[in-house]
């Protein structure tokens, strides 16, 4: 197992002269190395709160013409079966407890009404517990209550579902849902997500370190000479960024005036979403791998998904307010003028990726008005020394 270097990672917090910042970027294993990114998909993404995707997406309800009640999903390097009983959503651990076997393989999904191992047809119900097992019913000692599913932590906000991989139901070593989310709660309900459906949808799998990624997200140090088309609608500078409970980063930006949200012509592109400020966006980062970017009449996500050190999945998502008749705005403009904008931050991000592998990279400060990168690299720094990796 590589480690990265205790004094590297202690360094992440020196003091740099001429007033700069007090914290510089993680040493280049944390961005290249695969031991590393194993130690992330146990720790950070399976041993935390998840994003998986939108519930109805990955669950439609029951009253749909083909309900999709059993999806695997792996979430980090852990593979587990997301369950729809009615309005009930449970997540266990995707194998049999007979001999391992997948329940249901990756990615797929299944209608029926309980969960049957291929393998040898082990049979348990919606909640976990075995109800069929050949050959074992008269087997002297054979409980079947003993045999049930590993259940693990899972639950439903804003419209997201959110798993927690590592410890099963009921461990003390989870922490609770409503703790780690803290304030971003009553920064994003404001724009209630939940009632939001899906306008379009993009997804771009980049050659950057999915940490590469979210720094750049969480900073617009860059945008005057990578984002030409951002700038006119909002000024790299407004804003600031936000030092409140939970697990996570962000801030927030303000729109130019005569501008109504962050698209093409800088017009609305969808119905304007009732109570939030007109003139705010906000940039809000829940750790380990939803990014939200709560507009005024829309929320763009990002979901990201690391596939290897120099390789990112990333699945962008805009959720719109459908009018009184139901209608669907398309959110064109928006769709159009995000689109143009990620693929410019790619560029850098993949840019910044080939720097990193350099022999001449050495970590480098933050500017003061990357006080937001600062706080993620701090956190994630943080969690490498807790861990064991420094």
């Amino acid at each position: 197992m590589t480690q990265l270097s205790h004094d590297l990672l202690e360094r992440v917090r020196e003091a740099v002269p001429e007033g700069g910042s007090a914290v510089r970027m993680l040493p280049a294993a944390a961005y290249t190395s695969e031991d590393v990114l194993a130690w992330e998909r146990r720790h950070l993404y399976a041993g935390s709160w998840t994003c998986l995707g939108r519930v109805d997406e990955l669950l439609p309800r029951p009253a749909d013409a083909k309900p999709a009640t059993q999806r695997a999903v792996r979430v980090g390097d852990v593979s587990t079966l997301l369950v729809r009983d009615g309005e009930r959503v449970r997540m266990f651990a995707n194998t049999c407890r007979h001999r391992g076997h997948e329940l249901v393989a990756d990615g797929e999904s299944s209608e029926r009404r309980s969960i049957l191992c291929p393998y040898h047809a082990w049979s348990y119900d919606l909640s976990g517990s075995l109800i069929a097992a050949p050959g074992f019913r008269d087997v002297p000692g054979f409980d079947f209550d003993q045999q049930g599913l590993v259940e693990l932590p899972v639950t439903v906000w804003g419209g997201w579902v959110f798993g927690h991989a590592v410890h099963p139901v009921g461990d003390p070593r989870v922490p609770s849902f409503a703790r780690h989310l803290g304030e971003m709660d009553r920064l994003v309900s404001a724009y209630c997500p939940e009632r939001l459906v899906l306008a379009g949808r993009h997804t771009y799998e980049i050659a950057a370190n999915w940490k590469v990624v979210a720094e750049n997200y969480h900073e617009c140090y860059h945008c005057p000479l990578i984002h030409p088309e951002l700038v006119q609608i909002s000024p790299p500078n407004s804003g600031d960024n936000y030092d409140l409970p939970g697990a996570w980063v962000g801030g927030s930006m303000f729109l130019r005036d005569g501008m109504e949200t962050m698209s093409v012509t800088g017009a609305l592109a969808g119905n304007p979403l009732p109570g939030v400020d007109p003139r705010r966006v906000e940039y809000l980062h829940l750790l380990p791998n939803l990014l939200i970017s709560a507009h005024p009449d829309y929320v763009m996500t990002h979901r990201v998904v690391p596939l290897a050190p120099g390789r990112t999945w990333l699945e962008c998502s805009w959720l719109v307010l459908p009018g009184a008749d139901g209608t669907v705005p398309d959110a064109a403009e928006a769709i159009a003028f995000w689109d143009v904008t990620n693929r410019q931050d790619w560029n850098a991000c993949e840019s910044v990726q080939r720097g990193l592998s350099s022999p001449h990279f050495k970590p480098g400060p933050f500017a003061p008005n990357e006080d937001a990168v600062e706080q993620l690299v701090t956190t994630i720094g943080d969690a490498y020394l807790a861990g064991g990796l420094g």
